[in-house]
């Protein structure tokens, strides 16, 4: 499931691919008694007796030029790709061409938000391929430098030419897409990669849900002898980095005991502290929006106890701290008695409600989110970049 990054009539609009082969759109559509309803609008079936595995759309950076038509790009274990078009005026799904892309599944497609014509797709043969989407019917490009089956891929939505990919190799691998003949980093996880997102506002940080591995917060910033702003994305440097150590990119990794964590996803909300002079508690500033006040953060059932291998260590108060500093808040556990109506505990900090807060925004804070197989859990974590 995704959501779409601009309104579509009027709306927020999610996308599905299902297990029917199927993709559907739904819109956010307000209700009774201030709440809201996912009310489907259009579905088209991709292909007869297939899964639908993946979706993307062309909407993935900041800004969309008035012209630019609204697309999905979906892959089917087939290894089949479809392009689709979005009719914003219903909205409606319409077809537009569809090609094999791999021998065997597809695991994932995705745009380069830059440059929608390209796509790119990931599948079990363990190959990247690149498409120009006027031309289907030939690779732009075709990579083996994963080993294994590729199963997620993200164009960078803060810098052009910046793409990220994930296999069951165990390996993140950032790539500059104007020379797609090696990568320019190569980062170790623990465990296979199923999904990647970048943060929406920290151009540096990717998360990566790494299955029975977790999950991990890779910053490029931070990476020992490596800068994504440096020769590699503004020279044709045919430098590659190899990081030997997990740790020397990962700014957190943490396991989940007897799960596989398959879904991830880093919030939108940004927050902000309130001056240490002013209250924090309800009520004391009927403006400020207090994550304590916020009745849309709802928070998850406590997980299962880190292992002894995780990276990162308790530190005692319900945190987990990295060894470069950042702590994670994890589980965002409720009270017995108040397990049907939990608030996020930030006090001191308010969800910043508009843009004139951006200035005062407050970007090392985070809320993540992760969901996880066999034990069905989704977790909210609350993450500190310290």
């Amino acid at each position: 499931m995704k959501w779409c990054h601009v309104p579509v009539a009027g709306h927020p609009l999610l996308g599905v691919a299902d297990a029917s082969g199927s993709i559907e759109l739904l819109r956010l559509v307000p209700s009774e008694q201030d709440t809201w309803t996912l009310q489907p609008c259009s579905r088209l079936a991709l292909e007869r007796q297939c899964l639908a595995l993946s979706l993307d759309w062309s909407t993935g950076k900041a800004g969309r030029a008035s012209d630019q038509p609204l697309k999905i790009i979906s892959s089917d274990s087939k290894g089949q790709l479809h392009l689709l078009r979005i009719s914003e005026a219903g909205p409606g799904l319409q077809a537009v061409v569809t090609w094999q892309a791999h021998r065997f599944e597809a695991w994932v497609a995705a745009f380069n938000y830059w440059q929608t014509e390209v796509v790119y797709s990931g599948g079990d043969d363990g190959l990247l391929k690149g498409w120009d989407t006027r031309t289907p019917g030939t690779a732009a490009f075709s990579s083996r430098r994963h080993s294994m089956g590729v199963c997620s891929i993200q164009s960078s939505p803060h810098r052009e030419n910046v793409l990220a990919t994930g296999s069951y190799d165990e390996h993140v691998l950032l790539w500059d897409t104007r020379s797609l003949w090696r990568p320019l980093a190569e980062v170790p996880v623990r465990g296979g990669v199923w999904r990647l997102k970048w943060h929406p506002f920290h151009r540096d940080l990717l998360l990566a849900a790494c299955m029975h591995g977790g999950f991990t917060i890779i910053n490029y910033q931070t990476a020992a002898g490596f800068t994504v702003t440096g020769c590699p994305l503004n020279t044709a440097c045919p430098v590659s980095h190899e990081f030997e150590e997990e740790q020397e990119a990962v700014s957190l990794s943490y396991p989940l005991p007897n799960s596989l964590v398959y879904g991830i996803d880093w919030s939108w909300l940004y927050f902000c502290r309130l001056p240490q002079t002013q209250p924090s508690f309800p009520g004391s500033d009927p403006e400020a929006r207090t994550a304590d006040q916020d009745p849309a953060l709802k928070v998850a059932d406590p997980s299962p106890a880190p292992s002894s291998e995780c990276l990162a260590y308790s530190d005692g108060v319900g945190r987990t701290t990295h060894q470069d500093g950042s702590k994670l808040e994890a589980p965002l556990q409720p009270s017995a008695e108040d397990k049907k109506d939990v608030r996020l505990p930030t006090s001191g900090i308010k969800i910043c409600d508009s843009d004139q807060d951006l200035e005062a925004a407050d970007f090392d804070i985070n809320l993540l989110a992760t969901c996880s197989f066999y034990n069905h859990v989704l977790h909210l974590w609350k993450w500190e970049n310290i």
